[in-house]
């Protein structure tokens, strides 16, 4: 039986609903239910739960960032085949240094340079040290040296390659590997009137106001705000300050693992509305087409919002979203993300992927181990 170890910043339902997180929450279950002994290592996020746990087939260790001496010892005990770092962080040069004899795979989900950092910073509301902190776990001088050193890496979006490449000075550039989404049999019955929803965080980059703003210039047009603040205080205020818009829906977090609204209400929409000054290739675009449902976005990677939608130029977003709601363009859109997933993107083929490059990760050991 192969094991393999996720890495990540992040779990999926640990206090934290975000992208890397979900990613390798369903990497790591589909794993399992093809016969894989799958471990997960991340940072502690979820006081609630103890440092070792099971969840969906997987067993997840939570460590301290301030004690990776303890880390250390969990991924060498871990004994895994293959350490999959699901983004960059010290956890990816711990895993080396535990275990080199093992193979190491990386996933880029969104290396930022220079500009990524200046948004970030810029609209985040967190002091400088705690960014001075963070950039340091996922991107120090060790973090780069085992990125050089690794069996394989990979992106999760077209774009990230050449830019990973040229950040971390890669001897090659990284070529997609597919995030795995689930892709409906069936989706929803889309809404007889428009209908549009927005997920994730109500902070930041992310810049959910402008969706309010939108929803209060087109009141014809019904708006769903999946998601929330992680702060209780702008949670509420940003609820009540939008709550007399009769045309906004705000259901507060989904866990979409969970919970079948999340699915049926993106089944419903006519498209997926996104903010964000800058993005990887956020997987609620690939789930959104899944759902046969358009995007509209400021931001394009990989021309997904352009091949599936519409690209906003910043300040337009409502002539973006009026045009692609005119004369069933955002079905045409969906459609053809939809049938983009289904080869690329879709469980079967992504996982496919996925086990092709522990395979080949594995025979790459043995050629460095002789």
């Amino acid at each position: 039986m192969m094991r393999v170890c996720l890495l990540c910043i992040e779990f999926f339902g640990d206090s934290v609903f975000g992208g890397f997180g979900r990613s390798a929450r369903f990497v790591g279950r589909e794993l399992a239910k093809r016969g894989v002994d799958v471990s997960v290592v991340v940072p502690r996020r979820s006081p609630e739960r103890p440092d070792t746990y099971d969840i969906e087939g997987m067993r997840v260790h939570q460590v301290s960032p301030a004690r990776m001496d303890r880390a250390w010892r969990v991924l060498r005990a871990v004994n895994a085949d293959v350490y999959h770092s699901q983004d960059t962080s010290l956890l990816t040069a711990l895993a080396q240094w535990a275990r080199p004899s093992a193979a190491h795979v990386v996933t880029f989900r969104d290396p930022m340079d220079r500009t990524d950092w200046s948004i970030e910073t810029s609209h985040a509301g967190m002091g400088g040290a705690g960014w001075w902190s963070y950039q340091q776990f996922i991107m120090n001088p060790f973090v780069g040296r085992a990125l050089r050193n690794a069996d394989a890496c990979y992106a999760a979006a077209e774009f990230i390659g050449p830019k990973a490449f040229a950040l971390y000075r890669l001897p090659s550039v990284p070529p997609l590997l597919p995030s795995p989404v689930h892709l409906p049999d069936t989706v929803a019955p889309k809404t007889s009137e428009p209908s549009v929803s927005w997920v994730g965080r109500w902070e930041g980059r992310k810049r959910i106001e402008l969706f309010f703003e939108l929803a209060a210039a087109m009141p014809h047009v019904r708006f769903v705000a999946m998601g929330g603040a992680r702060d209780p205080h702008l949670d509420r205020t940003l609820r009540l300050r939008h709550a007399s818009l009769p045309n906004v829906e705000m259901p507060g977090v989904i866990d979409q693992f969970t919970d079948a609204r999340w699915s049926r209400i993106m089944g419903e929409s006519w498209a997926l509305v996104n903010t964000s000054r800058r993005e990887g290739l956020p997987t609620t675009f690939i789930e959104a087409a899944a759902h046969g449902t358009a995007i509209v976005s400021f931001t394009d990677p990989d021309g997904f919002a352009s091949r599936f939608g519409r690209r906003a130029e910043e300040g337009a977003m409502q002539p973006a979203l009026e045009w692609l709601l005119q004369e069933d363009r955002w079905r045409t859109a969906g459609a053809a993300g939809r049938e983009y997933v289904r080869t690329t993107f879709a469980t079967e083929p992504a996982m496919t992927a996925h086990l092709a490059a522990y395979e080949d990760a594995l025979h790459r050991v043995v050629a460095r181990t002789r």
